[in-house]
């Protein structure tokens, strides 16, 4: 290598963030608690509840993954991140792994030192709008004024939308989702767009959630998803295998309910995921029963959809995209064995 190649290559090397060493399960398990980074409250994915616990689709995440290291779903330390402090929060290591609908770019995916484990919700950007306002398209918002969340993808896919539609628009930013929301009721503007499963959960923020609508419109691709430090490819494999056990158990019929009594399945299938047969547990450095625990403690992606963000949910999302690949959906594990 010559010595201008040599000193370009010395300062992008400069420039890109550090990566963690393989040691992130180690540190989880001498800290007693995983350190989820969560969203600062979005209802259905990450949210308090009027007594402060936390519960939502991602914190679901976040307590397979404890789950699964220890055999026990409490063990996590909630860690709440705007969208401009989540990055540099798992980058520097305050945060384990951050589980907080956060999307899966290119950039981000390759040049911030960080790995997307893989999706646990595909979603799209939408706008939700007042009733009183009248309109039923996003093409009727030409001149708006926009409530939008600072640092998140929703920013870029609003002005390229409007731009190919030759519209124009007005935004007005916040930190935190619920800031954007207050923006919205106190009237600072005539939309929030955001992605659409946290317009759903937001519109339960309002003092009457019917007075507001989803318009139809999805203007983007959204695959939202857990994210760690590049350069530990085992707390990489122990998060992206959490997720897909939850896939898993849902397609094989394992919740919750019955998973003690499928611990006596004959099923290949059954006994390689709740360990009574192969060394998926050992593979990922983990006990045998490692996803037998997280079924146990939390139940299987189903389970947690329905609950959070489904039908048993004020959002009552469908589950469209969301639901098993034999069900008319993207979602499944890649296979376990």
């Amino acid at each position: 290598m010559g010595i201008k190649k040599l000193a370009l290559f010395t300062a992008i090397a400069t420039t890109l963030p550090s990566i963690s060493s393989a040691d992130t399960l180690e540190d989880v398990m001498k800290k007693g608690a995983l350190n989820c980074g969560v969203s600062t409250g979005i209802p259905g994915f990450s949210a308090t509840d009027s007594e402060g616990v936390w519960k939502g689709l991602d914190v679901d995440l976040c307590r397979s993954i404890a789950s699964a290291v220890f055999g026990d779903a409490e063990k996590v330390k909630y860690i709440p991140l705007t969208a401009k402090e989540r990055f540099t929060a798992l980058q520097s290591g305050e945060v384990d792994v951050l589980s907080r609908t956060t999307t899966w770019t290119a950039t981000r995916d390759t040049s911030l030192g960080l790995n997307f484990a893989g999706v646990n919700y595909y979603d799209g950007q939408g706008f939700l709008v007042s009733k009183s306002l009248g309109v039923t398209s996003a093409k009727e918002l030409d001149g708006a004024t926009f409530c939008i969340q600072a640092g998140t993808t929703s920013e870029l896919n609003l002005t390229d939308y409007f731009k190919a539609n030759n519209m124009e628009y007005k935004g007005v930013t916040y930190d935190t989702s619920g800031q954007t929301i207050d923006g919205f009721k106190k009237g600072r503007c005539d939309a929030v767009t955001s992605d659409a499963s946290q317009l759903y959960g937001l519109r339960q923020k309002m003092d009457d959630p019917s007075s507001s609508v989803v318009l139809p419109e999805i203007i983007s691709k959204e695959p939202l998803g857990p994210v760690v430090r590049q350069g530990d490819d085992v707390w990489f494999n122990i998060v992206k295998w959490t997720m897909f056990a939850t896939l898993e158990a849902e397609e094989l019929g394992i919740t919750k309910a019955n998973v003690d009594d499928m611990m006596k399945s004959e099923n290949p299938s059954v006994k390689r995921l709740l360990g009574t047969s192969g060394t998926a547990g050992e593979n990922l450095g983990l006990k045998s029963d490692w996803a037998y625990q997280i079924v146990k403690n939390v139940g299987n992606y189903g389970d947690s959809f329905d609950m959070h963000v489904g039908k048993d949910s004020p959002l009552a999302i469908d589950r469209g995209l969301n639901n098993l690949w034999n069900k008319g959906g993207l979602m499944y594990s890649m296979p376990i064995r």
